[in-house]
């Protein structure tokens, strides 16, 4: 019933820490997390390769009621004495398959433990038949499904056993993640299955250290971490992430953790995987949110754009609930396929330090940055540092092919026998001198943006010592710090010139590959020449035999010549005309 992969997880300890930290940097307008190098959010892949369920087919959707009495009534066979069937005990649908009074035993894996219910409650159904038997299985749904999102709710759904497996149960995971995400920070903890969050946060923010790789291999990927324990306080584990969160390089960061993954052992990834990459819709029920995918162009591999909202949602609604009837919408797989045509993250950092300012910061030992400049600083340095590898990537490349364009042609026997070959080398020496020139202009430009961050850093520090401490003889330094930012803005644009010298560093890498296919037709051209060299040597060794033969028969040797020259050229001709 797609529950498979799900219900073979092991259990995973709480982090209660890292979901708080977690949680306190969440943007309900946006539904995603606010961290100093821009918004992170988890997606469907995350759901699918983390969890193994399913994220694709029918919305977890439906009509809802205020009391779900009779159909506990009807489906479950439980008497329910309350007026919200949500009040309905999780011992009462243990017993039912009995399982009420398991416990682990002692030296028994989460594994072990899960096998020994599965096959109590298997015994339980074999001894039901019909009704009974459709029975017992909804109530051992309600449980698993109730470790995602609240059960009573899918009752309906449950009517028809046939269908629960084509459900989208990770999308609406998500939904529900998102949504108790959304609630106060003072509430701690998350409603919903928190092992998703500790695994994202395991794979994309490993600098954090607080999970321990293990099990090697093995699927769905929550299976291969544990808990790394750690004995302080909930408020210190708290306050030491959020300071580490402030100072991560941005180069630590993982974008595209699950590079190498073998697919071919995850087949509920392949299923979901035209989902991923979209803007969409999450269902679960009447919670309906938004997964702006778009906010996360570099979990696909591309450059981040400026994202534009152009509505904000109204202000005495709870951000990420539905307003009613959106959850009758069936077709909820529609959605705009992310892509990107910038070539740098550049604008993107800039916007969203002018959006968030310190917003971004949560630590104690946060950086006076009220404006976000040191933010958008390291973003723009980060942003030169992946240009500077790619260049230096290309640069490497010409070396080489310029290498053996002059291997070639010392290899030959004279340059005239190939004069094209030497204007493609000259070429390829070039445009390698003009990608090295880029490059050096990108490692100054990288050396500029370190040198203003670290005078940035100084210069908000003395601004925040100036804002606690205001005296009429720190008017000076105030002009001074003005002049700074000024001098801050040229850099920006300076910055700008910068990406377009990086873009003039793409058209020479498209250059290059072009002069590599003119290289082969010089190759092709080499050796036609070659064959026609052999070609006129055995004519002129024909000539001089044939001159000596005249010489003994007394027939004149020019005649001779000039008809063995003819039939030379004649064959000459023959082979261009070809």
């Amino acid at each position: 019933m797609g529950f498979g992969p799900f219900l073979r997880l092991d259990k995973l300890a709480s982090d209660v820490a890292l979901i708080q930290a977690l949680k306190e940097r969440w943007d309900p307008e946006r539904h995603a997390f606010l961290f100093p190098w821009g918004h992170m959010v988890p997606t469907l892949e995350d759901v699918a390769r983390i969890t193994g369920l399913r994220v694709d087919g029918q919305a977890v959707t439906g009509v809802t009621y205020t009391s779900y009495q009779e159909q506990a009534e009807r489906w479950l066979g439980l008497e329910v004495t309350r007026e919200r069937s949500s009040l309905v005990r999780q011992s009462a649908l243990q017993a039912s398959l009995g399982v009420a009074s398991a416990r682990h035993q002692t030296g028994e894996g989460q594994a072990d433990y899960m096998a020994r219910l599965m096959e109590d409650a298997r015994a339980a159904l074999a001894e039901e038949e019909g009704e009974a038997a459709d029975r017992d299985l909804r109530h051992f749904l309600i449980l698993v499904i109730g470790k995602l999102i609240p059960g009573t709710p899918c009752l309906p759904l449950l009517e028809d056993l046939s269908r629960v497996g084509s459900y989208a149960w990770g999308a609406a995971l998500l939904a529900h993640l998102f949504d108790s995400l959304g609630t106060s920070s003072r509430e701690t903890g998350v409603a919903g299955f928190f092992p998703l969050l500790q695994v994202w946060a395991y794979y994309h923010l490993p600098s954090l250290g607080r999970g321990v790789a293990r099990r090697c291999g093995a699927v769905p990927l929550l299976q291969r971490w544990r808990f790394c324990r750690d004995e302080r306080s909930l408020w210190r584990q708290v306050t030491l992430i959020h300071d580490a969160l402030d100072t991560i390089p941005f180069g630590h960061v993982q974008w595209t953790p699950y590079v190498g993954e073998n697919d071919a052992t995850q087949p509920w990834v392949e299923r979901g995987r035209p989902y991923f990459g979209r803007d969409i819709w999450l269902h679960s029920f009447n919670t309906v949110v938004p997964l702006h995918h778009r906010l996360v162009a570099r979990t696909l591999g591309l450059h981040q754009p400026v994202v534009e909202f152009s509505t904000r949602q109204r202000p005495w609604e709870r951000p990420g609930r539905s307003f009613r009837g959106i959850q009758q919408v069936t077709d909820w797989t529609r959605g705009r396929e992310v892509t990107s045509e910038v070539t740098s993250d550049e604008d993107y950092f800039r916007a969203y330090a002018r959006r968030y300012g310190a917003q971004v910061y949560k630590g104690p030992r946060r950086p006076l940055d009220p404006e976000g400049r040191i933010a958008s600083l390291e973003g723009i340095l980060h942003s030169t540092i992946k240009q500077r590898n790619d260049l230096q990537a290309v640069v490497d490349q010409l070396r080489a092919e310029l290498d053996r364009a002059q291997h070639m042609v010392g290899g030959a026997s004279s340059s005239r026998e190939d004069p094209g070959r030497s204007v493609l080398e000259g070429q390829l020496a070039s445009e390698v001198t003009r990608a090295e020139d880029a490059l050096a202009q990108l490692q100054e430009r990288e050396m500029g943006l370190r040198n203003s961050l670290v005078r940035t850093t100084t210069l908000e520090a003395e601004m925040a010592e100036l804002r606690l401490r205001p005296e009429a003889t720190e008017v000076t330094r105030w002009r001074e710090a003005a002049e700074e930012v000024a001098r801050w803005h040229q850099e920006a644009e300076e910055a700008t010139r910068w990406c377009q010298e990086a873009e003039e560093a793409t058209r020479l890498c498209t250059e290059a590959r072009d002069l590599r296919t003119q290289l082969g037709e010089e190759r092709h051209r080499c050796e036609l020449l070659r064959y026609e060299m052999k070609g006129l040597e055995m004519a002129l060794a024909l000539v001089r035999h044939s001159r000596s033969a005249a010489s003994r028969s007394g027939i004149p040797s020019g005649s001779v010549g000039h008809y063995l020259t003819g039939s030379s050229g004649r064959r000459r001709n023959e082979e261009e005309a070809r």
